[in-house]
């Protein structure tokens, strides 16, 4: 699965990137000013940005740069024929690539497959660490071992891949369709009650008083996420 951040402040041209890109392998999160699409993309796992130049309340070029300042995300800017400076000077601090207005859709669905085959499979994105720890909770991607307050405990290969996206995340809310299509890699059709009864089995391992847990919550109509001390 890759989120892909479209960003544009013509809600028609969004719908159209969104139609081009509909894809069972891409979800996609939506924002129509350049402050929105910093906000998303701090927030969010975003792998790729469509990214307009011209733009209320923060342009492009600006957007970018935030971004540019914590992630090495592709961006592929969104221009106008006229907006040969701003590609230029896009390309020169940051911009991984450029499509011009109005899209070709084959050439928006090509330029998006490759700058995310090489973000997601050449290792251009950023390194992921070995291990991880929230609270007394530690993983290590290495050994495979997880550590529960000092001692290792056994998990199946879908609860230990369920706890390893939540703990590499801590504090992001993941949906059960999300967790199933990043765990199972399949369509998430029915996925509720099988990520449900998995987080189930996950938590009688990992905490005190499965009922009251400590680390795995639910956050109401939306998901799953990891809380807790955060420790190196």
């Amino acid at each position: 699965m890759a989120n892909i951040l479209i960003c544009d402040d013509e809600k028609e041209i969004v719908n159209a990137l969104k139609i081009y890109l509909s894809d069972p392998d891409y979800v996609i999160y939506e924002a129509f000013n350049g402050k929105q699409a910093v906000d998303i993309a701090a927030r969010q796992d975003i792998h790729l940005i469509l990214l307009d130049i011209m733009m209320p309340l923060m342009d492009g070029i600006t957007a970018m740069n935030r971004i540019r300042q914590t992630s090495n995300v592709p961006i592929i800017l969104l221009t106008a024929k006229s907006e040969d400076a701003d590609k230029i000077l896009g390309l020169n601090v940051g911009a991984d690539d450029y499509i011009t207005k109005p899209f070709n859709p084959l050439e928006v669905t090509a330029r998006v497959r490759s700058q995310l085959r090489r973000y997601l499979h050449f290792g251009a994105g950023v390194q992921q660490p070995e291990s991880f720890r929230v609270g007394g909770i530690e993983l290590n991607d290495l050994t495979k071992q997880v550590l529960v307050d000092g001692e290792e405990i056994s998990l199946t290969p879908k609860e230990y891949d369920i706890l390893k996206l939540l703990i590499s995340h801590p504090d992001r809310v993941y949906s059960p369709k999300e967790i199933y299509s990043i765990v199972w890699q399949e369509k998430p059709f029915g996925s509720d009650n099988t990520v449900a009864v998995h987080v189930r089995h996950l938590r009688e391992k990992i905490e005190i008083n499965p009922a009251e847990p400590r680390y795995i919550k639910v956050i109401f109509g939306q998901g799953y996420k990891m809380e807790g001390d955060k420790r190196a």
